[in-house]
């Protein structure tokens, strides 16, 4: 996505970057955007209810800068009394009839419009979330791990909130604005007095200017507002995500603390932006009273002078308050409009973040499985980490079909990075990670997920279901291959156990399992996802004894018919590896089988002794 910036160039983020925090919005550009989003919406009828709508707001619009003349007339009829006795009064009931009614259906048309426009406005907040969301998680890794996730769904959550406000305010309050405007000066001068016309202009541009410019001077109080709320969401949500850390260290009062000097940022902050806004309120009011008395005054002189009658002052005047409701509107709509502006800016920034992996305009989809497993090939892969001097360097090695190789060495020594680079998480900076005789890169996202599962050292499960967070992997699987899959990975005795069984809740993160059950769901998992690849990054390492030896006793049946990766630190889990590479600081420095990396006594086999000895 584009953001201009304040010299009218619109420029495009680089991939992982952020928007610039000086990024000045185009309020016409922006509008087309909202246009481009409510095409997008999807609602239902949505041209004929863009078109109702605007009827709807013109015809209200009419109705109510009209309606004045029409009790105007009614009075000057009593006052000059010229009729008969009945024909005034039904004059007088013809002409206040007329005004009840116009008045009667400028009210009602702006809920008439709601109710034709609301599905339009609720499509569009939705489609601009899920677009937001959706792109939030086509982004890096590294992106989603140096930000917070409270802050997150705030930006996605203001932003998208603030699409809805802007084209109900902007559609149906400044553009029926300046169009109520234009038909009050014409009513005003072509049936009264052009002066009259002249003090309503004048009095709406003076309005309307002091509002911007204070409005402008108010950003930088609401941004700072914003930006205090963030903050706090953000510490609150981190605390209540990682609360049994806090409890362990006996931290609650300092995280409290931590919080307690976040809010009270905040509240300075509103305290600010609230001074702030009723200093502008005190302006607005300042200028609307003296337009209507200058109105006033001039009505006055004019009945003097015997160039206007009483019912003329009396439609003139109110002609003029009419058009002060949506000036007061106006006002509250223009500060909320540069508010909602500012909420986009964090959302349109996050927006402009391109994506550091995408499918290559000729991405193909991975060959079909064979059956025999995943044929993968590491060549001279090397990445080097942003805050690491080195990820990977050179790094080389062929697991073929049916095969299991290993990666084992001390903690940094970038274990983790070949499994993200398997998985295309992250590119390699150099060389290239082979899958089935296709480059990584070339393959379909989609296809590359789909022919590998991943069992991370902490398994992540969403707060539901034992049953969806094992059928995850496979949406579409049979109650009775979920149950297969929890029994392959030993979960069925602790299922059977369960009241609720596989429905049972497992609780925000999968904090109601423990850390064992937690692993052993994640297996389920990717047994379920039947993969042609099986990476295992430490995926018994939470397990006790009996239960891991049970564990890779299921693991060594089913990697018949598939490829398996496997990250361990317990050398005793991969003693069986057709092929063991070790890794220290980004380097392959030795390879071969277990029997072969023990003869050779080099790290291996000093890592060995070292956990034999521990055992």
């Amino acid at each position: 996505m584009a953001f201009t910036h304040p010299g009218g160039v619109r420029r495009f983020a680089q991939p992982g970057a952020i928007a610039p925090p000086d990024v000045k919005f185009s309020f016409w550009t922006s509008m087309a955007d909202l246009g481009r989003l409510v095409m997008r919406s999807r609602a239902e009828g949505l041209r004929t209810r863009l078109a109702l709508a605007i009827g709807l707001v013109i015809l209200g619009k009419w109705a109510g800068v009209n309606a004045p003349v029409f009790l105007g007339d009614a009075v000057n009829a009593l006052a000059e009394g010229r009729h008969g006795e009945g024909a005034l009064g039904a004059m007088f009931l013809t002409l206040g009839g007329a005004f009840v009614g116009l008045r009667f259906l400028a009210s009602v048309a702006p809920y008439l419009r709601d109710i034709v426009f609301t599905p339009v406005s609720q499509m569009a907040l939705a489609r601009s979330a899920m677009e937001t969301f959706g792109h939030s998680l086509s982004l890096s890794i590294d992106y989603h791990q140096g930000k917070q996730t409270g802050a997150l769904s705030r930006i996605i959550d203001r932003g998208a909130r603030s699409t809805d406000f802007l084209l109900r305010s902007v559609v149906f309050n400044l553009g029926p604005t300046a169009l109520e405007l234009a038909m009050a000066a014409y009513v005003l001068a072509s049936r009264y007095n052009w002066r009259f016309a002249a003090v309503a202009v004048a009095t709406v541009v003076i309005y309307t200017v002091l509002t911007f410019r204070i409005t402008n001077w108010r950003i930088a109080h609401r941004r700072e507002l914003n930006e205090a709320d963030s903050r706090a969401a953000g510490l609150a949500v981190d605390a209540l995500i990682n609360y049994e850390t806090i409890k362990t260290f006996g931290s609650e009062e300092r995280v409290t603390r931590d919080y307690e000097q976040a809010m009270t940022g905040y509240a300075r902050a509103s305290v600010k932006a609230n001074t702030s806004l009723q200093i502008l309120n005190g302006v607005q009011a300042v200028v609307l009273n003296l337009g209507l008395a200058a109105m006033v005054v001039m009505a006055g002189m004019q009945v003097t002078g015997g160039q206007m009658r009483v019912g003329d002052v009396v439609a003139a005047i109110l002609v003029l308050i009419q058009l002060y409701g949506p000036l007061n509107m106006l006002g509250m709509n223009y500060r909320e409009i540069r508010q909602a502006f500012v909420d986009m800016e964090q959302m349109l920034g996050l927006r402009a973040v391109a994506p550091n992996i995408v499918d290559a305009p000729d991405a193909r989809p991975l060959p079909p499985a064979t059956g025999q497993g995943a044929d993968l090939v590491f060549e001279n892969v090397s990445f080097r980490h942003d805050a690491r001097s080195q990820g990977l360097l050179d790094v080389s090695f062929h697991a073929p079909p049916g095969a299991t190789v290993a990666l084992v060495g001390p903690s940094g020594a970038g274990k983790t990075t070949a499994v993200r680079l398997a998985l295309r998480l992250i590119d390699p900076q150099g060389g290239r990670v082979v899958i089935d005789g296709v480059d990584a890169r070339q393959a379909q996202q989609a296809s590359l997920r789909g022919a590998i599962a991943l069992v991370p050292q902490d398994v992540a499960l969403f707060n539901d279901t034992l049953s969806r967070n094992i059928a995850f992997s496979r949406p579409d699987a049979t109650a009775a291959e979920v149950r297969a899959a929890a029994d392959a990975a030993e979960l069925g005795a602790f299922i059977d156990s369960l009241p609720a069984g596989l429905e049972t809740m497992v609780g925000e993160r999968g904090l109601k399992l423990s850390g064992g059950e937690r692993q052993r769901v994640g297996i389920a998992r990717a047994l379920l996802a039947n993969p042609r690849l099986l990476v295992l990054d430490e995926a018994t390492s939470a397990l006790d004894g009996r239960t891991e030896e049970a564990i890779q006793a299921t693991l060594r049946k089913v990697r018949a018919g598939r490829t398996t990766l496997v990250i361990a630190h317990r050398l005793s889990t991969i003693a069986d590896a057709d092929d063991i590479v070790v890794l220290r600081r980004g380097r392959v420095v030795e390879r071969g089988d277990h029997e072969a990396l023990l003869a050779k006594g080099g790290e291996y086999a000093a890592l060995w002794r070292r956990q034999t000895r521990e055992a």
